[in-house]
């Protein structure tokens, strides 16, 4: 999913360039998925850096790269596929952007976000702390001097597989890239090794081409108590507070069985405006009235493109 605001030319163009951009996409990392599955080494060689692959795999080594070197933990396990969905969603934004004037962009792929706004634009993130239940726990509200052009979630309960325990980390980074890779490493880092109340089983059992192999991840965990949920959020906040510490994430979100922890550095992003509840039903009705805007445009430029092809 993914929208913009500008004038109807300018919204035309944007939507034109991130429609072709896409074709590619799949095809492109199909052809590089060998090499991306491979794990990344603390000071080891880019396993791609040296052939000629497309401009999602190059973010996705950068992210999975970034990672590795700021973990502070030379022992993890991590290769490129970690931050997959982020690079593509930041791919398909850089793409709306290049040569528009536009006021607010975002792509959303499936959860992990690639954001742009402009000075006078904001957009308000709805937090959750655990991914079946959907319930909203804080709001933020992001404008452009957070520099924030990334969001993204992780977790046990989500679609991938996680090493960890946490209901849902949620990360706001530079870049949507860099904020998946950091939500899949808190995330993972969420955990009590040897607790009986946590069931795992190998990767490969659940999804035989997994890029985790024999690892065990998360498939169940039974009521914790008080002091195991503390103990679990803190293995996850020594990752995070690492990762804020050298810049490569912005601000995250922790949660596990209705606890949540919120590490930043910056004040705005630690609380929920306390003007949103104010305005949420304005911005619901303006997400409303955009959604049905960019689903005419998206239909105009997919005509567009059929014309253009006949």
């Amino acid at each position: 999913m993914l929208e913009a605001r500008g004038n109807d030319d300018q919204l035309m163009q944007a939507y034109q360039q991130a429609y072709e951009a896409s074709q590619s996409i799949l095809k492109d990392l199909v052809c590089c998925l060998p090499m991306l599955r491979q794990p990344i080494s603390m000071g080891g060689k880019n396993p791609v850096s040296e052939v000629n692959v497309s401009p999602v795999a190059k973010r996705m080594m950068t992210a999975a790269t970034d990672s590795m070197m700021h973990s502070g933990d030379a022992e993890l396990f991590i290769t490129p596929m970690i931050s997959v969905a982020g690079s593509v969603a930041d791919h398909v934004l850089h793409a709306m952007l290049d040569g528009t004037d536009l006021q607010r962009a975002y792509v959303n792929n499936g959860g992990d976000i690639a954001l742009w706004l402009s000075p006078e634009e904001r957009f308000v993130v709805g937090v959750c702390d655990n991914v079946e239940t959907g319930e909203i726990v804080t709001r933020i509200t992001l404008k452009a001097h957070h520099c924030v052009h990334g969001i993204a979630t992780s977790g046990w309960r989500g679609r991938s597989h996680s090493r960890g325990i946490a209901d849902a980390v949620t990360v706001l980074a530079k870049t949507s890239a860099a904020a998946d890779a950091a939500a899949t490493l808190i995330a993972n880092a969420i955990d009590l090794p040897g607790c009986q109340q946590i069931l795992k089983r190998p990767a490969c059992e659940l999804s035989p081409d997994s890029d985790l192999g024999e690892m065990p991840v998360t498939v169940a965990v039974e009521k914790l108590t008080e002091q195991q949920i503390s103990q679990a959020l803190e293995h996850g906040k020594v990752m995070a507070e690492q990762l804020l510490k050298k810049g490569l994430v912005k601000a995250a979100y922790l949660g596990l069985s209705g606890h949540v922890v919120v590490c930043s550095r910056q004040e705005s992003l630690l609380f929920a405006d306390a003007n949103e509840d104010a305005t949420a039903d304005t911005s619901a009705n303006e997400a409303l009235a955009e959604g049905k805007t960019m689903a005419k445009n998206c239909e105009r430029v997919r005509t567009a493109c059929t014309n253009s092809r006949m």
